[in-house]
């Protein structure tokens, strides 16, 4: 059965009339959308020193992701010699000189920090000009919309395209351009299985098939989302899927510089002919360029919204067309709320950086930085864990003394083989043996190789007449013959006690 029509109660002159509304039919499936349909955008191709700006950090952060893996940096005999590399096999983040073992993953949550306290303070100075510029959505999506621009043309071209029945020639260009864009995401998943292996070897191992699973896993992976990324949801990342924009409007306020229209001299706006007058009217045309230049497919007149992005590429298309109309540029740029209301007063600009919320974050990054680098400065290349038995915490020998077992773990964090020096501190009847190695004394000379750990087998006896207590403190420690560094243990020698 049909759907029953809108009912309207009452009617004529001065009656309220009020439809009475087909419920099942309003919510029925054909009805009802959950997520609107995207509409997709072909921004226009705008010159200037933003979109020269936006090509250069394009060229440098797309470079550096690309060739990173690549770079070769000095190490030990043994040690991998790529300037990063995160090596999960041995347990391993090297970094340039930097070399971070799993119970030092503070380091990387101190870079953590650090990023976003760097985040935190441009976007309270800057907006959003991390998703601007140096985002990987946004540098990707550039680049996949510069591949398109090249294949299917400019805006009215892509437009035309997109209307336009299937032909050979549009065939041709789809395929053209879906191809280009999967080669382009075949690179950015090969570059990625670089940083977690060799590069040169794992290039090679990649094509004879002879990788691992995950190299080829994660190949396809980041294929498929840069592809899809940046080929097919584009704004719709920024918008729907990424959290910053929802959580910028926290870090900025009135003193923070974003791109803006300056309503205060664009309004009121409308068309304008060559020799008319400027007087009683602002410089706004109403062009529309920058909704045309605009990757995000929104008005900058409307105020601030949550999917701009301050790429400034609105300002660059607004300056070309105040050039042509003998106005002055900068009717789209980087202001903040304040000197909007400053002008509309007739008071001059004012730029206020120094802020209680950007002290707050230059003061927390600085501070954190300062706390890793000491760190990282006063890093010990030598530690050591000991670790005892517990079943059982100590054994009765034939003779009346007591042994306790430990397994005592030598750390060289350094790129040569060292020797260590071993010695147990405790009560002068105390008896040292280790298993496989001889000691004199309580002391033994243990080598370990470079950026390596050595697990030896450590007993400790005391005769039954030198225990006092059932537990007696002692220390095991190591020193570098060579350098003098040193790392120690406290632990107890545990017995029934006399």
């Amino acid at each position: 059965m049909a759907p029953a029509s809108p009912t309207t109660v009452g009617g004529g002159t001065g009656e309220a009339s009020v439809e009475r509304i087909d419920v099942e039919a309003v919510n029925s499936p054909a009805k009802r959308t959950l997520y609107k349909a995207r509409e997709p955008i072909h921004p226009k191709r705008v010159h200037g020193k933003y979109r020269r700006l936006k090509w250069a950090i394009m060229a440098l952060t797309l470079g550096v992701y690309y060739a990173l893996p690549w770079l070769r940096w000095p190490r030990g005999v043994n040690e991998p010699n790529q300037a990063i590399l995160i090596d999960f096999a041995g347990s391993r983040f090297y970094f340039f000189s930097i070399e971070i073992w799993p119970d030092e993953l503070y380091y990387v949550t101190g870079l953590l920090i650090l990023a976003a306290l760097g985040l935190f303070l441009a976007t309270a100075l800057f907006g959003r000009i991390w998703c601007g510029y140096t985002c990987p959505q946004t540098v990707w999506t550039d680049l996949y919309i510069a591949v398109e621009r090249w294949v299917e043309g400019d805006r009215n071209k892509r437009i035309k395209l997109a209307s336009q029945p299937w032909t050979t020639d549009k065939v041709i260009k789809k395929i053209s351009k879906h191809t280009l864009w999967i080669l382009i995401g075949m690179a950015t998943g090969g570059a990625w299985i670089f940083y977690f292996h060799d590069a040169p070897t794992i290039a090679a191992q990649f094509f004879k098939g002879q990788a691992p699973f995950s190299a080829y896993f994660y190949f396809a992976l980041l294929t498929a989302t840069t592809y899809v990324f940046a080929g097919s949801m584009r704004e719709q990342i920024c918008t729907y899927i990424c959290p910053w924009p929802r959580i910028q409007a926290a870090l900025t306020d009135a003193d923070t510089l974003e791109v803006t229209y300056k309503s205060d001299r664009g309004e009121p706006r409308g068309a304008h002919k060559k020799g008319d007058s400027w007087e009683g009217r602002g410089d706004c045309v109403s062009c529309r360029a920058c909704v045309a230049a605009c990757p995000m497919g929104i008005d900058i007149r409307d105020g601030a919204q949550l999917e701009c992005i301050n790429c400034a590429l609105c300002i660059d298309a607004c300056d070309d067309i105040m050039a042509r109309v003998g106005r002055p540029a900068s009717l789209i740029g980087y202001d903040t709320d304040v000197n909007m209301v400053r002008r509309k007063a007739g008071m001059a600009q004012k730029y206020n950086f120094i802020r209680s919320r950007t002290i707050l974050y230059s003061v927390a990054f600085v501070l954190v930085a300062a706390i890793m680098s000491w760190a990282l400065i006063t890093r010990a290349t030598v530690n050591l864990h000991v670790i005892r038995d517990r079943t059982p915490p100590y054994v009765m020998l034939s003779d009346g003394s007591v042994r306790n077992a430990f397994t005592v773990k030598i750390i060289n964090r350094g790129n040569i083989e060292r020797h260590f020096q071993l010695d147990v501190d405790g009560p002068d009847e105390t008896g040292v043996s280790v298993v496989g190695e001889s000691v004199d004394g309580r002391s033994l000379e243990l080598a370990v190789a470079d950026d390596a750990i050595r697990s030896i087998r450590l007993f400790v006896t005391l005769p039954r007449e030198a225990i006092s207590a059932p537990s007696i403190p002692i220390t095991i420690k190591v020193r570098d013959i060579r350098t003098g560094e040193e790392a120690a243990t406290s632990t107890v020698f545990l017995s029934q006690g006399r």
